[in-house]
């Protein structure tokens, strides 16, 4: 079903995000706090849709069986596992990239201690915002229950597909804002961004398509849930970028 992978509501969605207002209004060093204590959390729920890949695709159980899937997906999703957790910081130290992007954000002194304290109790209403909220409450319960392709969709579309193109916008916002000074002055994020663009952007964009497609294979129902996950995904990801956005406006 290639024809779903330039779907008109997803092509719209996905350009929306790409082009969004609110990485231009990202100027001054606040500005980048309120950004990042509010991206963090979508830093951390990304770990959730690949983990139920990994457990759908790999084998984590025991004893051990050979995965049905393609070897290529198999492979795909354990190299993506391999980066996320353990992928070598600038300092050429292995790292996970939730730890490095809290590494940023100590670097301009954003504060984590929101999504820190939700991860411990999961309490939505204490310690998140309505998009927040929205947004992570999705993908978990995704996780923890939806369809192995709904999975997978939100991972691609949501996730692999979008992150090289709206990360690199907000790279090039966040140079031509803090001039040369955006790499000194914060290292840790200028090296994440980059590093998602790089790998995203490469082999992993199309290795997650592939899994999409495996999991889907001509079941067009299945592609429409699919299409339906992906688009979610994306709708909820504006409306928390809506959300920043007005913040940063009120300030």
């Amino acid at each position: 079903m290639m024809s779903m992978m330039n779907h008109p509501s997803l092509l719209s969605q996905h350009e929306a995000l790409s082009n969004h207002s609110l990485y231009q209004k990202i100027k001054s060093h606040s500005d980048l706090k309120v950004f990042m204590e509010s991206h963090v959390f979508a830093v951390w729920d990304f770990m959730s849709l690949l983990k139920r890949l990994q457990i759908e695709i790999t084998c984590v159980t025991l004893p051990w069986r050979p995965s049905p899937y393609p070897k290529h997906v198999v492979r795909m999703i354990n190299e993506i596992v391999l980066g996320e957790e353990s992928d070598l910081d600038p300092t050429g130290h292995a790292c996970d990239h939730f730890t490095l992007y809290l590494k940023s954000m100590s670097d301009i002194g954003a504060n984590p201690e929101r999504l820190i304290n939700f991860m411990h109790d999961l309490n939505f209403e204490k310690w998140c915002s309505k998009a927040e909220k929205d947004f992570v409450s999705y993908n978990l319960d995704l996780s923890n229950k939806g369809k192995a392709h709904e999975v997978a969709a939100a991972f691609f579309f949501g996730r692999e597909k979008l992150i090289p193109d709206m990360f690199t916008s907000i790279l090039g916002d966040l140079r031509s804002h803090f001039n040369a000074d955006a790499k000194k002055s914060f290292p840790n994020l200028c090296y994440y961004l980059e590093r998602h663009i790089e790998i995203d952007g490469g082999e992993h964009s199309h290795l997650a398509q592939d899994c999409l497609f495996a999991l889907c294979g001509n079941d067009e129902v299945k592609w429409e849930e699919a299409r339906s996950a992906g688009e979610k995904s994306l709708l909820l990801r504006k409306a928390l970028w809506d959300e920043v956005e007005k913040k940063l406006m009120s300030k």
